[in-house]
């Protein structure tokens, strides 16, 4: 093991990737390769040796076939993180309704000059 946290981990794109992907269902690993044609399959293996490494998904082995899933518990320290945020979000998007309200109706006040 090479220490991989969720945060390395999800810092890669194909990665976030194989996660949106297993977060609509368990695939096995061929599955999982096709969703990615530009990638090799060695290269879907390394991002799910990652995954794995962070704890982001589990594997079931079922006779020849690897069948991964999303393993929630790993997500504990992704969650954990951004609750220490979420407390701010209603006010930040409160501010951005205002600011949109407020340049909407600016953009009305340009229309009616012209």
């Amino acid at each position: 093991m090479t220490g991989t946290t969720v945060f390395s981990a999800i810092a890669d794109p194909t990665r976030r990737a194989v996660l949106d992907l297993l977060a609509r269902g368990p695939r096995n690993a061929g599955g999982i390769v096709r969703e990615f044609p530009r990638l090799t399959q060695p290269g879907v293996s390394r991002h799910l040796k990652v995954l794995r490494e962070a704890k982001l998904v589990q594997v079931t082995v079922r006779a020849q076939e690897r069948i991964y899933t999303i393993n929630p518990e790993g997500l504990a320290d992704l969650y954990e993180w951004v609750a220490k945020y979420q407390a701010m979000w209603p006010d930040t998007l409160d501010a951005l309704g205002r600011y949109l309200d407020a340049r909407a109706a600016g953009d009305k006040v340009k229309r009616k000059k012209r």
